[in-house]
């Protein structure tokens, strides 16, 4: 098998959705920590661990907990997916009409393409408000229309210049987050009573081991968007390991970095208190921060050109896309999502919290049901020409048992979701303890695997 070094001068990417070929994938399993581990460290990881101390109100201590916790559980669910992409070498979207039918995975896809522009506007927000706290001389939305172009020209070359920007993050935005530790804490101080500043709370806890978890599962729709280049015999452990600690860690330094923020900042503003508290440090370290959230939102672009192309496709099997209709695609997208951004800049944190929140009801349910499917019922062996037919194969163009139990899902966890938009009535009785996302996965993952297996037998004869 040929492997291509992964130093190559980056080129113009030319494929999109369709396998790629064995003799064209390169890389190894240690560019999956560098692509989640420095992708990971900028602002909006920042501001999300901020929510700890400024929307739920923990101490510094219940929040390390909870951010630890909620990453670490949900980066399993995240990591797992990661094998997928050397064993179909097709985007996660794609595979996923494996188990829904190319009709029936029109649903995830386009919950998914929400997903991925909610973060883009989101992360184009913060990239420009963080530089404005630098340069307040220059106009907020010039500063945010700036990371937007940034995001999308490396979205239009692609998947290698998208991992080499992750490699050159991991060193300069690991230094940055280190320095910021340091300085904060050195050279600035904490105050006396920092240990003391706000309390625990089970609700509040348990909220923020909800967001953490839901970071990480966020990831999962596209994980194998970014391994799919890599060999055929990557190993499935190496490669789960690799996203996993990258993405643990890459998530729960930042967040740490937001939750002392959130306390002893300002108005409990993350990124405002970010440039007073690093002094004559402030400067490089929030342009390295801002730039970071260009290259996640290169990746979160990239994966949503690659969704909407999917999408696209289902209803024109016919259509082959190439490296112009993904550049086309970023741009439209990028022009919704800028549009986004200027428009809920104002009162970013409060529309950031409830998007987060919704994303975690209808993400779990299709992560289980991916997974389940995946590693239990095929075991990994699918017929990839299949999803790329207009009838699907023997996947079909719906399938009941998977769209039943994604239905199922969100509305088993109804009940115990806990949010200011609705809190359920078994929330409610644990006194705003959310778990809803721990009922969906243990519920759904046992449900669809005895129903897919009695009742698809057509679909899982690949896996016998």
């Amino acid at each position: 098998m040929a492997s291509i070094d992964t130093e190559q001068p980056v080129k113009i990417e030319q494929h999109t959705i369709y396998q790629i070929p064995t003799d064209q994938r390169h890389g190894t399993w240690r560019d999956l920590f560098t692509i989640w581990f420095g992708s990971n460290i900028m602002m909006l990881t920042i501001v999300t661990g901020a929510l700890a101390t400024t929307v739920f109100k923990l101490d510094f201590m219940s929040s390390f907990g909870a951010i630890a916790l909620g990453n670490l559980v949900g980066a399993i669910f995240m990591a797992l997916h990661a094998a997928q992409g050397p064993q179909l070498g097709v985007p996660q979207m794609v595979q996923t009409r494996g188990q829904f039918g190319t009709i029936g995975a029109v649903l995830v896809v386009g919950i998914v393409i929400i997903m991925y522009v909610g973060f883009l506007a989101s992360n184009i927000v913060l990239g420009g408000q963080s530089l404005f706290t630098i340069m307040p001389g220059v106009n907020e939305h010039l500063l945010i229309i700036f990371i937007a172009v940034i995001s999308v020209i490396a979205t239009i070359f692609g998947h290698d210049l998208i991992h080499a920007y992750a490699r050159f993050l991991t060193w300069a935005s690991g230094l940055a987050l280190v320095v910021t530790f340091g300085w904060i804490v050195f050279i600035h101080g904490l105050p006396a009573n920092f240990l003391h500043m706000n309390s625990y709370s089970t609700a509040g806890f348990f909220s923020m081991v909800s967001v953490g978890a839901l970071w990480q599962i966020a990831y999962a729709p596209y994980v194998s968007d970014y391994s799919r280049y890599m060999p055929h015999d990557t190993g499935a452990v190496p490669a789960f390991w690799a996203s996993y600690w990258g993405c643990s860690l890459g998530s729960i330094l930042p967040m740490l970095l937001g939750a002392l923020l959130g306390l002893v900042a300002a108005n409990g503003d993350p990124v405002g208190g970010l440039t007073t508290f690093t002094g004559a440090a402030a400067v490089p370290i929030v342009v390295i921060f801002s730039v970071g959230i260009a290259g996640t939102n290169a990746m979160n672009l990239y994966c949503g050109v690659l969704s909407t192309i999917t999408l696209i496709h289902t209803f024109s099997p016919s259509w082959k896309a190439g490296a112009m209709a993904r550049a086309v695609t970023a741009v439209a997208i990028t022009v919704i999502g800028l549009v986004i951004a200027l428009f809920a800049a104002g009162n970013f944190l409060t529309n950031y919290t409830n998007f987060i929140l919704l994303l975690l009801y209808v993400l779990v349910p299709w992560t289980a049901i991916n997974l389940v499917d995946f590693y239990l019922v095929r075991h990994g062996d699918y017929d990839v020409a299949a999803f790329f037919t207009p009838e699907g194969g023997v996947y079909g163009r719906f399938n009941k048992v998977a769209i039943f139990c994604y239905i199922l899902g969100i509305a088993i966890q109804l009940p115990f979701v806990s949010t200011a938009m609705y809190t359920g009535p078994i929330a409610t009785a644990l006194n705003g303890v959310d778990i809803s996302w721990i009922v969906g996965i243990c519920v759904i993952s046992p449900v669809y695997y005895f129903l897919a297996r009695r009742m698809s037998p057509k679909s899982t004869r690949l896996a016998a």
